[in-house]
């Protein structure tokens, strides 16, 4: 019975019954893959959809803080990723206080792209010292298709309309 398996773009084949003891299987290397080959699927990175919140640090002022924003948007672009929506949340409280700030500028990254964006994106948050903490959540679905109802509106219509239908009866 012969055995096969893929290493780094070569095909190791080892036959069982040649009762050849404990050779190693890297010394059977006998033909590069095929990658033309029918049997033959690569590995393709999905897109998925990510949702990024950050804290930036409260001594900045307002023109440093979205220069900031702008570095990590630039990151994501750079890195071939679909920037959904950009939100600002404004200075918030901490729950508890992160490097002695109680505060911080919260700040909303959707975006689409492969699972290296992700790593890309979270190094360039840990150099830079402007952040105090991030966050970085796989989307599924149904929170891609609530984040496009929240972010068009249509959220905030309904809830107004039940509260007109409610008042008028």
């Amino acid at each position: 019975m012969a055995s096969m398996t893929i290493h780094a773009g070569w095909l190791n084949t080892t036959n069982t019954n040649a009762g050849l003891g404990n050779v190693p299987e890297s010394q059977y290397l006998c033909a590069p893959i095929n990658f033309y080959h029918p049997q033959f699927t690569p590995i393709v990175m999905e897109q998925r959809n990510y949702e990024t919140v950050f804290i930036v640090t409260p001594v900045l002022n307002e023109s440093q803080v979205q220069e900031t924003v702008e570095k990590f948007t630039q990151v994501l672009k750079e890195n071939s990723a679909a920037l959904l929506s950009t939100e600002a949340w404004g200075l918030r409280k901490l729950a508890y206080p992160i490097q002695k700030k109680s505060t911080g500028y919260y700040f909303c990254l959707s975006y689409t792209g492969e699972g290296n964006i992700v790593d890309v994106l979270e190094l360039a948050f840990r150099r830079d010292e402007r952040v105090i903490r991030f966050l970085t959540t796989v989307l599924d679905k149904h929170a891609v298709e609530y984040n496009t109802r929240r972010r068009n509106g249509e959220m905030n219509q309904q809830k107004a309309a039940k509260e007109t239908e409610a008042v008028a009866q």
